[in-house]
């Protein structure tokens, strides 16, 4: 059977289509290409970084932007360029690695509720809406001061916390596409039900759980944050974007630049992330961008 359609041109699947009309949307591309940007220099940082982040010229001090500190120094002489790239590090991780795990639950738990049904689902959810009655601020506050200030219980503490709404929205994707005909199939041809979810309800249902993985990074970047200028992230001499705003707010009369260049570039990637999302959103769903 032929794959052109009547016009003689070539027939695209839906994946091929998002793709295309993700390309169109100015604001998205724009978002991604910075994200990316970013990224790349988060990860080349070791390499490309001008001074130690660690390294303090106490004679120094804090001078403004010039030929030789582009974003200036802070008040122990540290390079603050070179602070941000470092800080963009562990920022960029804890939303992509907290995201992860939120990703991991969330996912899982709301396929099986969803597909099970009956009590299982009900317990399930119960559980889920207890949860979301809990103060998780409080919660993860609890957790930097029981277990210490490490990054990796930055990461789990968050994702631990931030799956919640993931699973309710794969749970309805669930409990829509397991009516479906192909479902209903598998189950015949004697399909367990984890071959079930892991092969036709998940990829199925691929298109809102990206969506929503754009939109809970900017998130757990804001949380960690908050966390971070309460002194309860990243200790230094390890930096965040969020200790960096911390700090700047303190000496902002003084060194408004401590505080512009980390929030604008904060700034930056949350509006790249939210540029993404929304772009995201319109391509996998095209009767979103007609409302």
């Amino acid at each position: 059977m032929s794959s052109l359609d009547p016009s003689g041109e070539q027939g695209r699947s839906l994946w091929q289509d998002a793709i295309a009309r993700l390309g169109q949307n100015r604001l998205a591309m724009l978002g991604l290409y910075l994200l990316a940007f970013m990224v790349i220099i988060a990860l080349l940082t070791p390499w490309i970084a001008p001074y130690s982040y660690e390294t303090q010229q106490l004679d120094l001090g804090a001078i403004a932007p010039n030929a030789r500190h582009w974003f200036g120094t802070d008040t122990f002489g540290r390079d603050l360029l070179t602070r941000i790239m470092y800080g963009g590090r562990v920022s960029l991780a804890v939303g992509f690695i907290a995201t992860a795990v939120a990703l991991v639950i969330g996912v899982l738990w709301g396929a099986v509720a969803g597909y099970i049904g009956g009590r299982t689902d009900a317990v399930m959810m119960r559980i889920v809406d207890i949860l979301y009655a809990l103060p998780f601020m409080i919660f993860i506050i609890l957790l930097m001061v029981v277990f210490g200030r490490s990054i990796l219980l930055l990461f789990l503490a968050i994702g631990c916390v931030e799956w919640l709404t993931m699973a309710r929205i794969v749970r309805g994707q669930v409990l829509a596409l397991k009516q479906q005909e192909f479902i209903e199939a598998a189950v015949v041809i004697g399909l367990s039900h984890w071959q079930i979810i892991y092969r036709h309800i998940i990829p199925n249902i691929l298109g809102p759980i990206i969506v929503y993985i754009t939109l809970t990074i900017p998130s757990v970047m804001l949380l960690e944050a908050f966390l971070s200028f309460l002194g309860l992230g990243i200790q230094p001499p390890q930096s965040s974007w969020g200790l960096l705003i911390s700090y700047g707010v303190e000496t902002m009369e003084e060194y408004p630049w401590l505080l512009l260049f980390p929030g604008l570039v904060l700034s930056i990637t949350l509006f790249a992330l939210n540029f993404l999302g929304d772009g995201l959103r319109d391509a996998l769903d095209p009767k979103a961008s007609k409302d």
